[in-house]
């Protein structure tokens, strides 16, 4: 019996001995599995300065002068946002869904690791919230295989730890919100926020918070704009956690889960938003800059990952004004347009023939995306060109929304050629801060920018600059007297090789005038006199001195515009006028600074002297004539006149002194109008792609008609925005002014000499083309 006993505790010692020795081998074999892992011996783990500042991708900002992102460069949309400005009910809606003991534990949460590992994850995983900022930081989804899995979730254990240990639970939060995938280009809170509800974070309301973190369990399955209802019975999930956790009493909670979930949907993409020209051409820019100024390390910037912050001079206020008024002037004058071109077999080009018209249709196809795409899969151009003639679904532009329509593609060029395009600058000339940059008409369906790219003939707006000229070397004033009569410069004079006699555009001639009066009604004959009398170099080399980049001829017919030049240097020029004759290169940008608020570059202003203070404002005070009785007059009546059904936003009524100049280049191609008030200058320039596209007459294709209406509408808004503080005040007059400028006029209306009948087609004699 003894000998039964002793066998029996035999083997109880055997059992423990080799229990507790089971168990120590097998908790060092799990010490060296998680010290292995942790030095990487599965793979590389984040260093110290990983965690000191995590891969971030997070896009580059471009930020307005008031303070408004209008846009942002990324590969992800993510913009970065600090604990303190996010909501508390969003804050405590994600502890209470996915980590209810976040505050209590150091980043893995044992309780929940362990009922997890004893229902072999059948009840879902027990990862807490720093355990997913790990996974979404250092090694995202991770394998589906068991083996690696378990590899891959020992890694974010110790991440999860290393984490705690280095971040506050507020600044694990933040990052946590900061890094989360709400699809739809909406990575991180504030996108998110920003693509559904169009408001910031702090913003969002008990129910909206409570969608974001539902949506955190499956982004993709509980998507808003496929499956709305999965995602309100997640929401109302996420709602009850938070009555649960004593966030919410049932009563506010029932209230919420009745609401639908509403959204305002707004997908931030490149070619839609605000000012998308100018972001294009700031884009363009900023790839160079990347490249000039190098990290610290010697490595590039990247605009699209680096979350730089880019402060522009753009208002958002002023933007938005000059964006409302093209959209309103151009879609009210594309009317005219089309309704010109219906008895028009070639519409919308004019007086060309058949083979021009070839040449410039052959041009579009081999410019387009199809015949590029066709071109990269080795297609023959034979082919290339039969597929035009194909009927194809296509969306297409109109100034009432997209259209989708089967179409050839060489109908939707030649569709396309129709739509009048605009350039609109605005421009502080004290600063040469730019404030408003309008390319074109919409940017996903015309991507050539019309205000920094595209230079066309600017007409009579060029007149201003042979004025100066004579201003300065021939000492005259606008009030100097001048006969307005036939001219005629002959051959070998000023380069001439044919003789030169421009006619003014209405053939009348009015006999001795001021300069002022003569600016005023654009008188083109006083223009050739002047430009006769000081030489084409003189107002070439000034030109060039005002900052404009465009090859100029040295010929007397550049008097009366038939130069090229862009809107952009046409402001610039202007405003040297407006800056009491100092010039300043426009500037676009305020300063750069990089995801941590270091200023990383700051532009130094470029300026230089161009003319005395006395003959700047002697040139303003012309400028004023043209709006006070010239071809800019409608700025300042409610009477009637050719075209005015397309005068959009008319009557304007201002008061305030206004000086401006319009511009009408030959056979009406092109439409200018450049305004200024002591602290804001801008230009507008309207016309087709294509000179030959045009209006028939110059009613409704001078400068007057079609391009002053979107200066008056939008100085109407922004006048109306008290915010703004847009100057009504007179232009500054120097001290001991020695020019005379206060001219004795009758008080009478002049009538536009611009302003012919409809039927009667302008005079391009004067152009001496």
């Amino acid at each position: 019996m003894a000998q039964k006993n002793n066998t029996t505790v035999k083997d109880i010692k055997y059992y423990q001995k080799k229990f507790w020795k089971l168990f120590f081998y097998g908790l060092g074999v799990t010490a060296l599995f998680f010290t292995l892992a942790s030095w990487g011996f599965f793979g590389s783990m984040p260093s110290f300065e990983d965690l000191e500042n995590p891969e971030s991708n997070l896009a580059t900002e471009v930020i307005s002068s008031d303070g408004i992102t209008i846009g942002k460069f990324y590969n992800e949309n993510r913009t970065p946002i600090k604990y303190e400005d996010l909501p508390q009910s969003l804050v405590k809606a994600l502890v209470a869904t996915e980590d209810e003991r976040f505050y209590e534990h150091s980043g893995i949460d044992a309780r929940r690791t362990f009922g997890a590992a004893l229902k072999l994850g059948s009840n879902g995983g027990a990862s807490t919230l720093t355990q997913q900022l790990a996974k979404l930081l250092f090694h995202g989804e991770g394998s589906t295989f068991k083996l690696f899995r378990v590899i891959q979730k020992v890694k974010e254990w110790i991440i999860a730890v290393k984490l705690e240990r280095q971040y506050t639970k507020n600044e694990i939060i933040a990052m946590y919100l900061n890094k989360a995938d709400f699809v739809n280009t909406a990575v991180g809170i504030r996108s998110a926020s920003k693509v559904y509800f169009g408001k910031e974070p702090r913003d969002l309301t008990v129910d909206e918070a409570a969608m974001f973190v539902g949506m955190l369990k499956n982004p993709s399955l509980y998507n808003p704009l496929r499956r709305i209802e999965k995602v309100r019975l997640r929401r109302n999930t996420v709602l009850g956690q938070m009555v649960r956790n004593g966030i919410l009493d049932k009563a506010t909670k029932d209230k919420l889960a009745a609401q639908p979930i509403v959204l305002h949907f707004h997908p931030e993409s490149h070619k839609e938003g605000t000012a998308t020209y100018f972001r294009e051409f700031l884009r363009e820019y900023m790839k160079n800059w990347a490249k000039e100024n190098k990290k610290s390390d010697g490595s590039d910037w990247d605009i699209y990952s680096d979350g730089l912050k880019i402060y522009t001079t753009i208002d958002s206020k002023i933007q938005e004004h000059a964006e409302e008024a093209v959209a309103a002037h151009m879609k009210n004058l594309q009317k005219e347009f089309f309704a010109e071109q219906k008895d028009n077999k070639n519409a919308p080009f004019l007086k060309i023939t058949p083979e021009e018209t070839q040449r410039i249709m052959d041009k579009a196809m081999k410019s387009s995306d199809r015949w590029r795409i066709m071109k990269e899969d080795d297609k023959s151009d034979e082919e290339i060109t039969a597929s035009f003639q194909v009927p194809t679904k296509m969306k297409i532009f109109s100034w009432n929304g997209e259209i989708d329509t089967i179409m050839k593609p060489i109908d939707s060029i030649r569709y396309y050629k129709h739509f009048l395009q605009t350039g609109v600058m605005s421009m502080e000339p004290k600063t040469g801060h730019i404030k408003a940059w309008v390319g074109g008409i919409d940017y996903k369906y015309f991507q050539y920018d019309h205000v920094g790219q595209g230079a066309r003939q600017v007409g009579s707006t060029f007149k201003p600059f042979v004025y100066a000229t004579a201003i300065e070397q021939l000492g005259m004033s606008p009030c100097d007297s001048i006969i307005d009569s036939p001219f005629t410069i002959p051959v070998g004079r000023h380069h001439v090789t044919e003789a030169w006699t421009p006619k003014n555009s209405d053939n009348k001639y009015r006999g001795m005038v001021t300069l002022k009066k003569a600016l005023a009604n654009s008188i083109n004959t006083v223009s050739a006199k002047l430009m006769d009398k000081v030489g084409p170099e003189a107002v070439v080399a000034l030109t060039k001195k005002l900052g404009v980049k465009s090859d100029i001829p040295v010929q007397p017919s550049i008097a009366l515009g038939a130069v090229e030049i862009t809107v952009e240097d046409m402001v610039a020029a202007y405003s040297t006028f407006a800056n009491q004759g100092v010039y300043i290169k426009p500037q676009f940008i305020s300063r750069i600074e990089d995801k941590n608020g270091v200023v990383l570059y700051e532009p130094v202003p470029e300026t230089h002297d161009v003319l005395n203070k006395d003959i700047a404002y002697a040139v303003i005070k012309l400028l004023e004539g043209v709006t006070e009785e010239g071809s800019g007059v409608r700025l300042r009546t409610q009477g009637g006149g050719s075209g005015d059904n397309r005068w959009t936003g008319y009557p304007y009524m201002f008061t305030n002194p206004i000086a401006g100049k319009t511009g009408t280049s030959q056979n009406q191609s092109d439409g200018w109008f450049i305004g200024m008030v002591p602290n804001l200058v801008t230009g507008v320039w309207v016309g087709c792609e294509d000179r030959s596209a045009r209006f028939k007459g110059i009613t409704y294709g001078q400068g007057a008609t079609a391009a002053l209406p979107i200066w008056g509408y939008m100085m109407k808004k922004c006048y109306e925005d008290k915010d703004l503080l847009i100057s009504k005040d007179p232009f500054e007059r120097p001290d001991n002014l020695s020019i005379k400028v206060d001219c004795w006029t009758p008080r009478k209306v002049e009538v536009d000499s611009t302003a012919l009948p409809p039927e009667e087609e302008q005079n391009t004699d004067e152009f001496g083309l």
